[in-house]
This record gives C-alpha cells, sequence and structure tokens, in this order.
C-alpha cells in the first residue's frame, strides 16, 4: 500500500496511550511515526456504522491489554475523510496494521475477538496475553471444573459485561447455573436466560452441550423425578437386581444417576440396557444415551468412552 501523507501542517507532540482519537492533522505522528516503535491499527470509523460499535470496543480491549505492544488510533472518517480516501477504504469499519511506517495488512468488517486477535498477532509476530474476558472465562472454567460455582456464575457473568455476544460465557454460565443445587425451576430459568441472546443457528460445541444439558434439565423436572436422594436409587438398584430384564426400572436408574451426577454410572446402565435388549421401547435406551452424550459433550471422557462402548455393542 502506498503510505498516506496528509496534511503536512506542523505535527502535534505524539500522545503515548494506548488508544488514541487521531485527526488528519495528527495522523503522522500518531500512527506512522508512532507505528516505528510498535504496531499500530487504524481504526476508520463513523458515528453512524453499526458494525464499527461492535468492533471498535474489541479492538480497545485488546491494545489496552497489549502491554504496550499495540496502539488503537481511531479516525473518524466523517470529520477526517483524507486518510480513509487515499487508502482506498469502500466500506468501514475498516482496520489496517502499521508497522515502521508503512500499512502491512487490514480487514474490514466487524470480525470476532478471536479473529481480531489472529490478526494482531500475525502482524506482532507473536502472541498477545488474554483478554480481559478471556482471563475471566478462564478463572470461570477452573471454578467450575472445581465446584466453585457461585464464583463460576460471577465470573462467566463478567465476561458477558465485556462480551455481550461471547456465545461461549454463555454456555458456561446456563452450566454452572445447572450444575448449582436450586431448585430444577429456578436452575432452568437462570440457564433459560443465559442461553437466550445465542443466536438460533450457532454451531459453537459448548453452546450446543449447554443446549442439550438444559433440554435434559427440562426433561427430568417434567418427569419430576427426585433424583438426588439415595432413598430414589434404592428401590430402582433393588429392582435390576431383583430382574435384569426390568428395562424400565435400569432405565429410571440411569436418570437416576444422571441426577445424582454419577455420569459413568448413567450412562454404564443405558450401555447394559442396550447390550441386553436394544429394540426395548422404541430403543429408548439408546436415545436416551445420545441425549447424556450430547448433554456432557463430545469430547468428555466418559462420553469417548461410552461411544467406544456402543459402537462394541451395536457392530458385535
Amino acid at each position: 500500500m502506498d503510505n498516506p501523507v496528509p496534511d503536512p501542517s506542523p505535527l502535534p507532540a505524539a500522545d503515548t496511550s494506548a488508544i488514541v482519537e487521531v485527526t488528519t492533522q495528527s495522523f503522522m505522528a500518531e500512527v506512522i511515526e508512532a507505528s516505528q516503535s510498535q504496531l499500530v491499527l487504524l481504526d476508520l470509523w463513523a458515528p453512524w456504522c453499526g458494525p464499527c460499535k461492535q468492533l471498535t470496543p474489541v479492538l480497545e480491549a485488546l491494545a489496552e491489554n497489549s502491554d504496550g505492544q499495540v496502539r488503537l488510533a481511531k479516525m473518524n472518517i466523517d470529520e477526517h475523510p483524507e486518510v480513509a480516501q487515499q487508502l482506498k477504504v469502500q466500506s468501514i469499519p475498516a482496520v489496517f496494521a502499521f508497522k515502521d511506517g508503512q500499512p502491512v495488512d487490514g480487514f474490514m468488517g466487524a470480525l470476532p475477538e478471536s479473529d481480531v486477535k489472529k490478526f494482531i498477532e500475525k502482524n506482532l509476530g507473536g502472541e498477545l496475553g488474554p483478554s480481559p474476558a478471556e482471563a475471566l472465562m478462564e478463572t470461570a472454567a477452573d471454578a467450575l471444573s472445581q465446584g466453585q460455582l457461585e464464583d463460576a456464575i460471577e465470573c462467566y457473568a463478567a465476561a458477558l459485561e465485556q462480551e455481550p455476544e461471547n456465545v461461549k460465557a454463555m454456555a458456561g454460565l446456563a452450566q454452572a447455573h445447572l450444575a448449582s443445587d436450586e431448585e430444577a425451576r429456578v436452575k432452568i430459568e437462570a440457564a433459560s436466560a443465559a442461553l437466550s441472546n445465542a443466536p438460533a443457528h450457532d454451531n459453537d460445541p459448548e453452546l450446543s452441550t449447554a443446549r442439550a444439558a438444559l433440554a435434559l434439565e427440562i426433561k427430568m423436572a417434567d418427569k419430576q423425578t427426585d433424583v438426588g436422594e439415595d432413598d430414589a436409587l434404592a428401590p430402582l438398584l433393588a429392582a435390576v437386581a431383583e430382574d435384569a430384564n426390568n428395562h424400565q426400572a435400569r432405565f429410571d436408574l440411569a436418570l437416576a444417576y444422571h441426577g445424582a451426577g454419577q455420569r459413568e454410572l448413567a450412562l454404564d446402565s443405558l450401555l447394559d440396557s442396550i447390550a441386553l435388549n436394544r429394540a426395548w421401547n422404541e430403543e429408548a435406551a439408546r436415545k436416551q444415551l445420545v441425549e447424556l452424550f450430547d448433554a456432557y459433550g463430545a469430547t468428555d471422557a466418559l462420553v469417548v468412552a461410552a461411544r467406544r462402548r456402543l459402537s462394541s455393542i451395536l457392530f458385535s
């Protein structure tokens, strides 16, 4: 790209902030000269541009948390159109990466944070640290895995405040609510609210898993089965012990194990039923097993092992 050289008027002293508002007059100091020592992102935007309002906060967060590696220079092209014209910009938002006084890369349109981060890292030649939302997500995921559900809920909610369209944060928040000890109705309402803003056709695997887990929770609530008590398991265990072919008892036992958080036993109960009589009740056990697979997630170690056993049962 040609180096745009706008207004040759005397240059003001350059700002050292991570984010600066740039005019035609300050462009040389704030972008061209500043890019001699760090990567400068020129964000060309306008007040009427809806996608600009989505992209700019992402750029700001990444610049602010780059430890001085990245500067964001924002230019309102309605007020200062010359640079955009010289760069032959036809639509906004438009972002250009400047290094050593030259524009070296760019993109147009409102990209998700992950893609913007990759763009920056490509032009930096190294990795950026986690954004505030990413740091909150990491903390939330650790808390969820350790059963610290209140902390997980708080961190996922804070991540969503940073990035309201982050579907992974929505999924994590829903899963944290579903894992809580609240009444089924309360958990379902909270998880539903967490997922309410997720795009209907988004195929993110974590979002799909959260939706499946919510659907299963609703199904369990509709059955009005108290599955969290030991005395709810005892009669079902006794019925299966008395008659190994009591598939209804085995099916209910699987749901009881699921409700008690004993996922491996839930999967095993359904697999045992399939091994004994796959066709029972129009393959109800296999269908329920698939629901559990979806709710637990394709990468869950228990699901991976159960899928292998299911394949062995079905194709042996």
